[in-house]
């Protein structure tokens, strides 16, 4: 098994990439894996929130560059079986948007290339001090735009900054990633699966439709054609929510509160 998922009662799962020996570099059978346990989590209920991290010093190094050479397929025809391939691993994006669950990414050491797009895949990132950041093909002759980054990255840290991280290729280390909003904090590399849990237990204390339609509604309006279009979307999940009771047990609450005596 090259990825393992870890539940735990809290509510907060953690989901950990298992290539040590490469930096969880990925692989087509890690892909493979990955697809299946996201796509069993869309309907696990006891698992709130999901932290994807990587085990040993890296977070995900991106293309296992041992198989350049080859595809899946490829007796069939080279490009089909490069695209193939390059459309599976770019689909993991897709997975982790159709949770119902918030992602934490939690940064414990290199995000290259797909890492970096897998990361920025996620709702949330929080980065260990040992953690960096880059947009690697550009390095190898391939396009900087890979695995969702050239529409991911401007949308954290503006179209400058990310055309130049894309465009040279260069390492972006916690500090900077924490300054320009690539990740929301940055923590010592033995607390940061803790600080994670932290935040997760935050979410996980919400009713958990509120929280998918959230995660939802913020995905789906970054896609918005206009202000008009994200209001006409937030105005029905709200009446949408309005269903769970919990508002009106909140006001009922408060009203509860006010009465004398």
């Amino acid at each position: 098994m090259t990825v393992k998922l870890e539940p735990h009662e809290d509510g907060v799962w953690v989901l950990r990439l298992s290539r040590p020996h490469c930096l969880n570099a990925l692989d087509d059978d890690t892909v493979h894996e990955l697809h299946a346990v996201l796509s069993g989590l869309v309907r696990e209920r006891a698992c709130r929130v999901l932290l994807l991290t990587g085990e040993g010093r890296g977070f995900c190094a991106g293309f296992d560059l041992s198989l350049a050479d080859s595809a899946p397929g490829i007796e069939n025809g080279e490009t089909q079986a490069w695209m193939a391939r390059q459309e599976l691993f770019a689909s993991v994006l897709l997975r982790l948007r159709e949770l119902r669950q918030p992602v934490i990414a939690a940064v414990n050491g290199p995000a290259n290339g797909a890492g970096l797009g897998l990361a920025l895949g996620a709702d949330l990132r929080i980065a260990s001090t040992a953690a960096s950041f880059n947009a690697a093909f550009i390095k190898v002759g391939m396009s900087g735009c890979d695995i969702g980054v050239s529409y991911l990255l401007p949308r954290c840290v503006g179209v400058s900054r990310a055309n130049e991280i894309m465009l040279t290729g260069r390492m972006v280390n916690a500090e900077e990633a924490e300054r320009i909003g690539l990740v929301s904090q940055v923590a010592p590399p033995d607390a940061l699966l803790e600080v994670a849990r932290g935040l997760g237990r935050e979410i996980a204390v919400h009713d958990d439709f509120a929280v998918w339609m959230t995660k939802r509604g913020m995905w789906t309006n970054l896609e918005a054609s206009s202000l008009q279009a994200a209001l006409e979307l937030e105005n029905r999940t709200q009446i949408l929510t309005r269903t769970t009771g919990k508002l009106a047990a909140a006001a009922q609450a408060m009203k509860s509160r006010k009465r004398p005596g």
